[in-house]
């Protein structure tokens, strides 16, 4: 994986992956784009939401919708790391079986989602809940 960080100006950064996706970040002056940090906490959700929903697909559970609502918790200090991450799934669709949704969610926090687990083994606390809502 290989990526560039560019500085445009003031605080402003433009991200560029090799995959050739690119993304605005800035230091939180201006607003123009993503923290850095933000960057982090969005990335372990769409890892893991990448996860469930695709564990969820594999046993062929009607999804319709997947969320996930992050809080990112971290200290008043400098440096600021994460030092607890609760991530809530919402997942919802026509008779899911919660306990395809609590296995889903369990196996990307235990075994698929590198995103969460390299925070996990960095000290970082991260908490997993769902809700299924019926279509």
């Amino acid at each position: 994986m290989q990526g560039k960080v560019t500085w445009v100006n003031d605080l402003t950064f433009v991200g560029e992956a090799g995959s050739g996706n690119s993304v605005v970040m800035e230091g939180g002056r201006t607003n123009n784009g993503m923290r850095p940090m933000e960057m982090i906490l969005l990335g372990v959700g769409g890892c893991a939401a990448y996860d469930v929903v695709s564990i969820l697909q594999k046993a062929r559970q009607d999804i319709i919708s997947c969320h996930c609502e992050l809080n990112g918790i971290r200290p008043d200090t400098t440096p600021s790391p994460f030092e607890r991450i609760e991530m809530e799934f919402v997942v919802r669709g026509r008779g899911l079986k919660e306990s395809h949704v609590a296995r889903a969610v369990e196996l990307s926090a235990e075994k698929y989602c590198s995103a969460s687990i390299m925070l996990r083994n960095a000290g970082v606390e991260i908490v997993h809940s769902y809700r299924v809502e019926e279509a």
